[in-house]
């Protein structure tokens, strides 16, 4: 069987916003479809590609409904993201989280639940801000009407790793949160 993208199978554009509804409707049909009861009579053969059919529906679904996901696998298809890739986050970036790493560690071993709730709102202002930043790079990725597509994708590379940077930081923030 030919490998096709999660967005292919979907006969979906490769966008970073999708329509939701549209995604659910095209995964419930399938799932009907490529349901293997329906095929048990048939031979080993076609029981075995509805078998394949069927969970390349579940694991399409399954990255394209969530946004974080669905981000990092249109970085794939464009060959913006590869295993054991080795992306250097922004110097003062990386200055700002060493600040904040160094905070949360101090506070391991002397809490503090007003800095705590400080780094709390600097981490949220951070995401907040990276999260209107990919939502206008997103959108003029979707409109296609820019004439430097990989320049934009690069962009969105850079704050996929921020994020996932601020991810660690945020279950950091959590295990003090309740170790308190």
């Amino acid at each position: 069987m030919l490998e096709k993208s999660y967005f292919e199978f979907y006969d979906l554009p490769v966008t970073f916003q999708l329509d939701e509804s549209q995604l659910k409707k095209k995964f419930y049909a399938f799932s009907k479809e490529y349901h293997p009861d329906f095929y048990a009579n048939e031979s080993q053969e076609k029981q075995d590609e509805v078998m394949e059919l069927s969970t390349l529906n579940n694991k399409a679904y399954k990255v394209l409904s969530d946004p974080l996901k669905r981000i990092e696998y249109v970085l794939e298809l464009h060959e913006m993201l590869t295993e054991g890739d080795k992306y250097t986050l922004p110097q003062e970036f990386l200055m700002d989280m060493m600040d904040v790493n160094e905070a949360l560690m101090d506070m391991e071993f002397d809490p503090d639940p007003a800095r705590l709730m400080e780094l709390t709102s600097e981490v949220d202002q951070l995401e907040a801000s990276l999260f209107d930043e990919l939502k206008k790079l997103t959108d003029e990725f979707d409109a296609k009407n820019n004439s430097d597509p990989n320049g934009i994708l690069l962009k969105i590379k850079d704050i996929w790793y921020r994020q996932k940077y601020l991810q660690r930081i945020r279950t950091s923030i959590d295990k003090l949160r309740n170790k308190n």
